[in-house]
Order: structure tokens, then C-alpha cells, then sequence
């Protein structure tokens, strides 16, 4: 007989799932494309004399594709199993992200909209391998330490922070644009899909929490359309889209702000790493944080950090260790907002139809980030400066993380729904 979760333990049983999932996330579609299309900018201005708003525009093309496109991926996930969504997402993704590098060298007119359509494929074919997939199966095996788990979890996206760039430079320095995106694509495809095949699955019924099923077995949860006739549901998609929409524009103009505000490129540098620190610590401590106390009282003080950043950031100068005190804020929350959203999905709508609800709750992140640094830069265009906007986004930090606050407490008891398609995937020895 299989021993339960509250007999080994959950990090016992699940934590190869997990560690398939981190390197899932890491290797996915949420951070890759946005850790190496920076470095494209120059070689392509280069090759085309494209100018820099046509090289970005992609990014933004693939966030809001995708962001469209997680709630119908979620309800894949809960009807046919996440192992299927994620494995066969994650090797769509890393074979359609390779193939940017079959962008044709004819500098027509025409090359840039192949360039976008190459692009376009990505967004349609990687949302599965996003956290929508991966942290539906940790909600599945963890529910004491869930938390902790889904910031174990996110913390993929600081492990590609912390290695995709050196990789996407060296690919680009010793066999051009072109072929760094086929190198980058080695990671899905070579790395995180075939450990993913072995280790991730679902747990079986007898695996899974008790809290989280029920009399029957059963998991318990609401429907979608009972979660968008909720005014919680909308509490926390207003909050992210706020939140989300205040955050994308300053995370990818910092470098810009900060050599505007006298720093060299360097020390701009230097912050962006001091940044990524933020993010990695800001995943962990907040999964802590949700194991033990209420999400509002956890996410209000964490979500108006930024706003201390914003702060900050304004004027004329500043100087290395307050740029660098902005950026560890700033970085630190946008840790706990991935956080937030997967575990709050959880508690407050269950695990039935988590899938389709987390996909409706990942739109505003994903949908608001991508526009967001559109509206930093046309500010800074329109008017010479960032003030403006950071002015506006440091009382929206405090307002989306406000909202958070009127949640009330967690739901006692959630309605069990029948089981699931099978998922023919899961591998039984695992």
C-alpha cells in the first residue's frame, strides 16, 4: 500500500515532482523569452536597422498571446491531466523557439513580419509550460507546506535569470542571434523535458492531502463560473492587473532610469543582479510567510515594497546603494506576486478547477506586464522623465496590495466534484 502524504510527509513524496517542476519552470515559456530578447537588440539593429521598438514589440506580442491563452490551457490541465499539457507544451515551446533562428538574412520588409510570426507561434504553443501547468501539480501534492513548495517552484524563473543571459550572450558572441535562440532551445528540449517525462506527475488519490479531496477522495473545488460570481475572484484580478501593470514598465526600464539618473552601465548592471536576488528571496520568504498566516496579511506590507522603490527611483541622481536598496524591493515583490497568485487560487477556489481558475487569475499578470513597459517608455518619450509614471505607480503598489485585505478569511469547506479524465501519462512507478 502507498503511504499517504500525512504518513511520509509531503516534501517525502513529492519532491521529485517538484524539482522536475522548478526546472520546468525555468526552461518554459515564462522566462526564456524575456531573459534573451534584450541581447538581440543590438545585432539585429545591426542586420536590419530595425529600429528598437520593432525588436521589443515581440515580447509584448508573445505576453499577451499567452496571457489569452492560460485560461484555455488551465482547463486542459483539468481535464486531461497536467502532465500531458506540460510535457507536450514544453516540447512545442523549445522546438517553435528554436526555429526563430530560420528568420530569413533578406533584409525585405517582409522579414520582420516572419520574425513576428515565429514569435506568435511561441505564444500559442508554450503557455503550458508556465506556472499555470506546473503549480496545479505542487497545489496537488502540498497543502502544509504549500507555500513553501510554490516558492520553491518559481524560484525557475530566478535560476534563468541567473544563467539564460550568460548563455544567451556567448551564443550570440560565437555563432550569432541566430543560433543562440536554437542553443537556448537545447534547455527545454535536452534538459527539463526528459527529467520531466521520469519525474513529474500527478499524484494518485491515495497520494494526495486530505485537504485538498474529499469523503470519496474526490478533489474539492468551485466551477469557473461559480469563481467569477465571486467578489474575491475579482478582488484578486483587479490586484494583480494593478500590481502586474505597475511593475513590468519599471522592472524592464530600470537600466534605463537608473543611466538616466547618472549610473553607468555597470552599476546598472550591478543592480539588476541585487534585483534578482530580490526575486529569489522574495519566492522563498513569502511561501514561509503563506504557511503560517492569512495571504492579506502577508501580501499588503510585501506588495507596497515596490512603492518605497518608486520613491527612491524619482529625481535627478542617485546613488549605488539606494539604487541597489530600489531594486531589492522591487525585486522582492515581484517574487511574492507569482506567490501570491497560485496560492491564493488554491485556498480560496480549490483544486477541482484549478487549472481554469488560475489561467483567468495569470491573464491580468501576464496581459498587464506585457503593456506595462509600452507605457513606461511612452512616458519617459513624452514627457523626458519616469516621475510621472513612478508617481502614479507608487500609490498603485499600496492600492493593488490594499485590496488583498478584504479577502476574508479562507473557505471552511469546498464541494467535491467527480474525478478527472485519467491521466494516461503518470507513470506508476514514480
Amino acid at each position: 500500500m502507498v503511504a499517504t502524504t500525512e504518513e511520509r510527509g509531503e516534501f517525502a513524496l513529492g519532491w521529485k515532482v517538484l524539482f522536475a517542476s522548478v526546472l520546468g519552470v525555468a526552461c518554459g515559456a515564462s522566462p526564456l523569452p524575456f531573459n534573451v530578447i534584450g541581447f538581440t537588440v543590438e545585432p539585429l539593429i545591426a542586420e536590419f536597422g530595425w529600429t528598437r521598438t520593432q525588436i521589443l514589440l515581440p515580447i509584448t506580442i508573445f505576453g499577451i498571446i499567452a496571457s489569452l491563452l492560460a485560461p484555455f490551457f488551465g482547463s486542459l490541465a483539468d481535464k486531461y491531466g497536467v502532465r500531458k499539457v506540460a510535457l507536450y507544451s514544453l516540447l512545442a515551446f523549445g522546438v517553435s523557439f528554436g526555429m526563430i533562428a530560420l528568420t530569413p538574412t533578406a533584409q525585405v520588409t517582409s522579414t520582420l513580419y516572419i520574425y513576428y510570426a515565429l514569435w506568435v507561434l511561441v505564444g500559442l504553443v508554450g503557455i503550458g509550460s508556465t506556472p499555470v501547468s506546473w503549480s496545479r501539480a505542487i497545489n496537488l501534492w502540498f497543502y502544509k507546506h504549500r507555500g513553501l513548495a510554490l516558492g520553491i517552484l518559481l524560484m525557475g524563473t530566478s535560476l534563468a535569470a541567473i544563467t539564460v543571459p550568460k548563455l544567451a550572450v556567448w551564443g550570440i558572441e560565437s555563432y550569432g542571434w541566430r543560433s543562440m535562440f536554437a542553443i537556448v532551445a537545447i534547455l527545454p528540449l535536452v534538459i527539463a523535458l526528459p527529467i520531466g517525462y521520469f519525474l513529474f506527475r500527478e499524484p494518485r488519490t491515495d497520494e494526495r492531502p486530505k485537504a485538498i479531496a474529499g469523503a470519496s477522495g474526490n478533489l474539492t473545488g468551485v466551477t469557473l463560473s461559480v469563481a467569477l460570481k465571486d467578489y474575491r475572484f475579482w478582488l484578486i484580478w483587479v490586484s494583480i492587473a494593478i500590481v502586474a501593470g505597475s511593475f513590468g514598465g519599471a522592472f524592464i526600464n530600470l537600466p534605463t532610469m537608473l543611466s538616466d539618473r547618472g549610473l553607468e552601465a555597470q552599476t546598472a548592471a550591478s543592480v539588476m543582479g541585487v534585483l534578482g536576488i530580490g526575486i529569489f528571496a522574495g519566492r522563498i520568504i513569502t511561501g514561509m510567510l503563506l504557511d503560517r498566516f492569512w495571504a492579506g496579511f502577508v501580501a499588503f506590507p510585501l506588495l507596497c515594497l515596490p512603492a518605497i522603490s518608486c520613491y527612491i527611483l524619482l529625481g535627478d541622481n542617485i546613488a549605488f546603494p539606494m539604487a541597489a536598496v530600489a531594486g531589492f524591493l522591487l525585486g522582492f515583490a515581484a517574487g511574492a506576486e507569482s506567490d501570491l497568485i497560485a496560492y491564493l487560487t488554491g485556498r480560496y477556489f480549490g483544486m477541482a478547477n484549478y487549472g481554469k481558475i488560475y489561467g483567468m487569475l495569470y491573464m491580468p499578470f501576464g496581459f498587464f506586464s506585457a503593456l506595462s513597459p509600452i507605457i513606461y517608455a511612452n512616458v519617459r518619450d513624452t514627457t523626458g522623465s519616469y516621475d510621472p509614471v513612478l508617481s502614479i505607480a507608487m500609490f498603485a503598489f499600496v492600492i493593488g496590495g490594499g485590496l488583498l485585505l478584504l479577502l476574508g478569511r479562507y473557505p471552511d469547506s469546498l464541494p467535491e466534484v467527480e474525478a478527472p479524465a485519467t491521466d494516461t501519462l503518470t507513470m506508476e512507478t514514480n
